[in-house]
């Protein structure tokens, strides 16, 4: 069997301590339900349960989990008695469990639990084509986007252009809540959940959401995907997205209909009207949304919100201090300068991690990288300009020196030792094509200090200058050989040189 992500199998377990069935769990992070009973009984195994400890990281949870591979059990399955079981189930009091439990004992090689669910929900189906849900009451949120949209005419151009409208209720109360966005794209989903919670005054155990692309990056039957900013908003509330199987609106038949309701009762009446914002659609449809929600029903006697504040309200979690701040997740590789791109910018990570997999958390103001669940690296998010923000931290020691350096740092430690030391090291940065190129022979001339003197360095400096002669190892041969001690010598040194081809001092008078 293949292994999940670690941070799967955490979210496994907080969603355990819930409650949360294995069938739920693995509805809400995209595997099976044997995977889930598999992996819960891994971490019972290693004696671990919810929260686990800080400082456990997924490195050493994998290892607890995986101490050594197990073999296949095969045992000898002897088939149930569907049709009694079935019978048995209308009786007060009965469940799957005891009914499992009585079947292993006559059958001790038999079916697990996981499976032996499974397979009654298999035969089961067969006898009828329709299953009322029954909703426990702050259990399930579904949330939807109607099919007909509202105009927003621009006050300054005149330009038309539709608003889509977000529609959220809970199954037990049908309490609703409606909003309207520019775009049915992930920031503008997430804020609406955010809301939606806010308008409620508490999180569901679980959200049920249809397949778009927004919530959903892989719509499967069995195994969807669930995005990593929308697991992430889920994991801030304490719930649970479970997605409706694709092509079975009856999944989510509580917003379908919390959907026709919403384009009766609040799109046809605001059809005729102009806006000229978004915040004015939105004020408009929280007067009718207020009124949709205190109307009385007539086949339960009660209105949306005198069953939300009876059944829903009491039921749903406490938010969290803090709203949920959006958030993108990318998964980069490192390359070899040890940096990752992210948004046609580049930030550094630690150097060991070259050639890894992490996960990027993305704000408006940070870039968060993590490995295997931990935070390695964090900066100031910085606009796409393709330059590199690197984190002296993250270098090798061998880059860390040179990093210290800069050409502004060599001019001041030339000038320390003299005007020819200064003006050698500046010829030679300027005329390198980059700067940093000419950083290994101005950080050689500047170590020959150290071996030779300030005193003579500034000497063979002068010299260099004199020649032309503009690299590390010419000034190293002027010192080894003396030279910067003879430089004045020369210059006073025998007469002066006459012939035809010199033209002399007079030439240029």
């Amino acid at each position: 069997m293949k292994r999940l992500a670690m941070r799967k199998i955490r979210d496994a377990l907080r969603l355990h301590e819930q409650g949360l069935s294995p069938m739920r769990i693995g509805e809400s992070l995209g595997v099976g339900r044997t995977t889930v009973q598999e992996y819960l009984s891994r971490t019972r195994a290693a004696g671990l349960s919810w929260p686990l400890p800080d400082d456990l990281g997924d490195g050493e949870l994998e290892k607890l989990l995986y101490p050594r591979s197990a073999g296949d059990v095969r045992g000898t399955f002897a088939p149930p008695d569907w049709a009694y079981l079935h019978r048995e189930l209308r009786r007060k009091g009965v469940t799957l469990s005891l009914l499992w439990e009585e079947y292993r004992a006559l059958h001790p090689g038999g079916y697990g639990y996981s499976r032996f669910c499974e397979l009654y929900s298999r035969w089961e189906s067969k006898l009828s084509p329709v299953m009322r849900q029954r909703h426990p009451a702050g259990e399930r949120l579904f949330v939807d986007y109607a099919g007909a949209t509202l105009d927003v005419v621009c006050p300054r151009t005149g330009e038309v252009r539709s608003v889509q409208l977000f529609v959220a209720t809970l199954g037990a109360s049908n309490y609703t809540y409606v909003e309207a966005s520019w775009t049915q794209s992930l920031p503008d989903w997430i804020a609406s959940h955010v809301r939606a919670f806010e308008f409620f005054g508490g999180a569901p155990a679980q959200v049920v959401c249809d397949n778009l692309k927004a919530g959903v990056t892989k719509a499967c039957f069995y195994e969807p995907a669930i995005n990593r900013t929308y697991a992430d908003m889920a994991a801030h509330y304490d719930t649970a997205v479970v997605p409706a199987r694709p092509r079975k609106p009856k999944d989510k038949a509580k917003v379908e209909g919390a959907v026709l309701l919403a384009e009766r009762w609040i799109v046809a009446r605001l059809r005729n009207g102009k806006f000229f914002s978004l915040d004015e659609v939105n004020g408009a449809i929280g007067e009718l949304l207020d009124r949709l929600n205190a109307k009385v029903t007539r086949h339960l006697g009660a209105s949306r919100r005198d069953m939300f504040e009876q059944l829903d309200r009491p039921a749903l979690k406490a938010l969290p201090v803090e709203p949920y701040v959006y958030a993108e997740w990318k998964e980069c590789r490192v390359g070899l300068d040890y940096h990752i791109d992210v948004g046609r910018h580049y930030y550094s990570v630690p150097h060991q991690l070259l050639k890894q997999k992490l996960w990027v958390r993305i704000t408006g103001r940070t870039i968060e990288v993590y490995f295997k669940g931990k935070r390695v690296a964090a900066h100031v998010r910085t606009s796409g300009n393709y330059q590199h923000s690197t984190c002296t931290d993250h270098m090798p020691s061998h880059h860390r020196f040179r990093a210290d350096w800069t050409p502004e740092r060599m001019r001041r430690q030339a000038a320390r030792i003299g005007p020819n030391t200064e003006a050698l090291i500046e010829v030679i940065l300027r005329e390198r094509r980059h700067p940093e190129q000419g950083f290994r022979a101005c950080l050689g001339i500047l170590r020959l200090a150290k071996s030779y003197g300030a005193n003579r360095l500034e000497a063979a400096c002068e010299r260099a200058l004199e020649i032309n002669a503009r690299s590390y190892s010419s000034v190293k041969s002027i010192l080894k050989n003396g030279l910067d001690r003879r430089t004045r010598e020369r210059a006073t040194d025998g007469p002066a040189i006459t012939h035809p081809n010199i033209r002399g001092a007079r030439y240029f008078h």
